[in-house]
């Protein structure tokens, strides 16, 4: 493979039930099941790997009721990657469920964007409706990386890696990133929660949690021209993934590889 090529593994590590309402701004006139998966995502070829994403703990899960599928870590490893060797981490945004399982990559370099760790312990976090999001632990563990010389920041777009890079899109939290990566079919836009599910995007209608609305619409239009096609852009949260791209032999319903053609 190319330098500059990578594969991409998708994989789920939790879930929760619910209900239409739940998922869009405004609600939604249908009060039927759309329930949502928790997924990180692994990017590796032959020269590097960066693990985009770090998920929820058991603990977590239980007090936010969230159910936990299989451990981050055991996921890791099932597809190649002991934690302790994982060496970048691309941390799309602080919440919960991206930010989480703090202690389980200790060799690890967090890439960040900076109006992300600002807003996180800013004053912004003095308001329930806007820090509900975010754990207290996942932020002050990200404080002492920064100390400890572990975390890069980004201001807006940036290559991190040859055939990877990351784009500042905000809207669902300040800092939120995307990330593009180049791939034998192309470029592919992990969306993250710049788009919880697909709908989101194919319809501009907005997740209902969001910290700017204007720039989570704006968000769909840098999606789309990252993008060679709504093909390459693969959602945050969306079930529907899992139908589409094929599963990785022995992980079925666990991974996929989003690297590959979709089927649908």
């Amino acid at each position: 493979m190319s330098d500059d090529r990578y594969e991409i593994r998708m994989i789920r590590y939790g879930r929760s039930d619910r209900n239409r309402p739940a998922n869009f701004h405004g609600g939604d006139p249908h009060d039927t099941p759309m329930p949502i998966d928790y997924f990180f995502w692994v990017i590796s070829n032959d020269k590097r790997s960066f693990v985009v994403d770090t998920g929820f703990d058991a603990e977590t899960a239980k007090r936010r009721q969230r159910e936990l599928l299989k451990p981050v870590g055991m996921g890791l490893k099932a597809v190649g990657f002991e934690p302790d060797q994982v060496r970048d981490v691309i941390v799309t945004h602080m919440h919960y469920d991206h930010a989480g399982n703090v202690d389980l990559l200790p060799n690890a370099r967090y890439h960040i964007q900076d109006c992300e760790m600002a807003y996180v312990t800013g004053r912004c976090m003095c308001h329930h409706l806007l820090n509900h999001p975010f754990e207290e632990e996942n932020v002050v563990s990200m404080v002492r990386k920064v100390f400890a010389g572990r975390v890069d920041f980004y201001d807006g777009e940036a290559e991190i890696a040859p055939g990877i890079s990351v784009h500042k899109v905000g809207g669902h939290s300040r800092g939120l990133q995307i990330v593009r990566v180049n791939t034998e079919r192309g470029p592919v836009v992990l969306a993250s929660d710049a788009s919880h599910y697909y709908e989101h995007i194919e319809n501009d209608r907005a997740f209902a949690v969001f910290d700017d609305l204007a720039e989570l619409l704006e968000g769909y239009r840098t999606i789309r021209r990252l993008a060679p096609s709504m093909r390459h852009v693969v959602p945050g949260h969306d079930p529907k993934v899992f139908e589409r791209y094929p599963a990785i032999p022995g992980m079925e319903g666990w991974a996929v590889r989003v690297d590959l053609e979709p089927t649908q």
